[in-house]
């Protein structure tokens, strides 16, 4: 059976009700774009990095694989810059191809997806430039001799998101399909949105008052990756897990963002934000959101999302003294970055859930840049077995740890008879490695999935406005008292597992280290 017709007999409406089960595959929770009208992709930003090495990218991947199809898309880029069509294609196609030695199978898709693209030169508050846009998207529909009504128009921002209220008023003005019958016209937002409450609430807002809720995709792509997708089938598929998954047993829940380099070049973006703007405060928390929920009524995105923005409205405020910020020796050497600043390169935050499933267990949420290792995982710690006969107490305890990222996997530490006559004892783990389970699969980026959601219409793995506020609640005071200068970051060297200062509010929160334990990726 060919991908298409296996794909095409899927049954969506029975997958909102049930946890997918079917084999990891390449295809695997990627279903077939629905059959109506044509489809227009609009990049604006075209011209940027994240345009040029995340989007296109991932719009290229799923032509490959089949999940957009020639004869219905097509794609235009809008940016400022002057440029003509063969230009851009130039410009992203060493990114679409990355590998040396392309096939000839993948040369032939590649040369196939880059004439699908055109370029639409003009500003982000220009009639004039969009009005072009619509002209091109309308021809496009036309040739494909779509329905009046019936067209899908899907905008993707690349964009900063000072411009989002300009070019969304563009958008709304000249660009618009009429939706009446089956078509739609979609936005898609990159973070960040919004420095704090009140200035997320005013984007929210300007945007709101232009879109409904249903055509705004706030994108962060932590929601697309593998094991965060992977998250609620662990929860609540595996009766095992079900029993233990609160605060009788369990102590603490490390979620974990960690680079081995720093801000390289992005000193004076990367300034303006800090690590728990551009890290803690949305991808971290949407981890925490999956790890904390309660089961929700269904797999229907609203129920799920439901259930997220009741764990953010149970976060208690955040205690000064549960927070260790630092900032990397060498940070301000970078010219883009002032002298004085105050912004922090790592941050370590606890966070309290107060209702009856995880009272009292603390939820640590750290990040930072320029440490001893690349990494971002979730680590659930277990309570001390009580009752301890084996004398083992001090080898460490269990811990189930989801690695989001690199070398994705799951294990369980644990702690067994050590091979030999002696009765000691190890620890050791029960592993899932993808890359030996899964030999010969590519897991999709998570912006391919993510773009795949919104050509869907499956808001699930996408913010919705009161999650958004919700978590901008959470984070709001501590930021402004960074802001203001009552709050200093402590210097730490790069290459380190960062400030001291940390490790001790990991062991006064409960946080148990395990001595003499690495874990090894396992090997063919």
């Amino acid at each position: 059976m060919s991908k298409g017709s296996s794909l095409s007999s899927r049954n969506s409406s029975s997958s909102e009700n049930n946890f997918r089960s079917e084999s990891f595959s390449e295809e695997r929770d990627l279903e077939s774009i629905p059959e109506t009208g044509c489809l227009s992709i609009i990049v604006l930003g075209a011209s940027g990095d994240l345009a040029k090495k995340k989007t296109f990218p991932a719009l290229f991947n799923l032509f490959r694989q089949g999940f957009l199809q020639s004869n219905e898309v097509h794609i235009f880029g809008y940016a400022r810059t002057k440029m003509s069509d063969d230009a851009l294609r130039d410009r992203i196609r060493e990114y679409l191809t990355p590998n040396k030695g392309t096939s000839s199978e993948q040369a032939e898709a590649l040369s196939k997806f880059l004439q699908l693209i055109k370029y639409v030169s003009g500003s982000y508050d220009s009639e004039e430039g969009f009005r072009l846009l619509d002209k091109e998207i309308s021809e496009h529909e036309f040739a494909k001799n779509s329905q009046p009504g019936t067209s899908r128009r899907l905008f993707y921002l690349a964009l900063p998101p000072s411009v989002y209220p300009s070019v969304c008023k563009m958008i709304r003005s000249y660009c618009m399909n009429q939706s009446h019958l089956s078509g739609w016209t979609r936005i898609v937002v990159e973070k960040p949105f919004g420095k704090d409450l009140s200035s997320a609430e005013e984007l929210s807002s300007q945007l709101g008052e232009l879109f409904d809720e249903e055509q705004l995709y706030r994108i962060d792509h932590y929601l697309g990756k593998e094991l965060v997708q992977n998250l609620l089938v662990l929860r609540f598929a595996n009766r095992f897990f079900l029993p233990l998954w609160n605060r009788d047993n369990i102590d603490n829940i490390q979620i974990v963002f960690r680079e081995d380099f720093g801000t390289e070049g992005r000193g004076g973006y990367f300034d303006e934000y800090g690590i728990i703007r551009d890290i803690i405060q949305n991808h971290l928390m949407q981890v925490l959101c999956l790890v904390a929920m309660e089961k929700p009524v269904s797999l229907k995105p609203e129920h799920i999302r439901d259930e997220k923005v009741k764990v953010l409205q149970s976060v208690l405020p955040i205690g000064q003294e549960e927070v260790v910020l630092g900032q990397y020796d060498g940070y301000k050497d970078d010219p883009t970055v002032p002298d004085g600043s105050n912004t922090p390169t790592f941050a370590t935050v606890i966070l309290r859930i107060h209702n009856e499933r995880w009272e009292g267990v603390p939820f640590i949420l750290k990040a930072g840049k320029a440490l001893n290792s690349r990494k971002a995982e979730i680590r659930v710690q277990f309570k001390d077995v009580p009752g301890d006969i084996y004398k083992c107490k001090k080898q460490g305890r269990n811990e189930f740890v989801i690695r989001l990222q690199p070398l994705e996997a799951m294990y369980m530490k644990l702690t067994v008879k050590k091979p030999g006559l002696e009765m000691s004892t190890i620890q050791s783990e029960l592993d899932l490695s993808y890359r030996q389970r899964y030999q010969g699969v590519t897991i999709p980026e998570a912006y391919e999935r993510l773009i795949l959601d919104t050509i869907r219409g499956d808001q699930q793995h996408f913010v919705r406005r009161d999650e958004l506020k919700a978590a901008w609640e959470i984070f709001t005071p501590l930021l402004h008292k960074i802001d203001d200068g009552e709050l200093k970051p402590i210097p730490y060297k790069p290459g380190s597992r960062g400030p001291a200062e940390a490790d001790e509010l990991l062991a006064k929160a409960g946080y148990v280290q395990t001595h003499g334990y690495i874990w090894i990726p396992p090997t063919l």
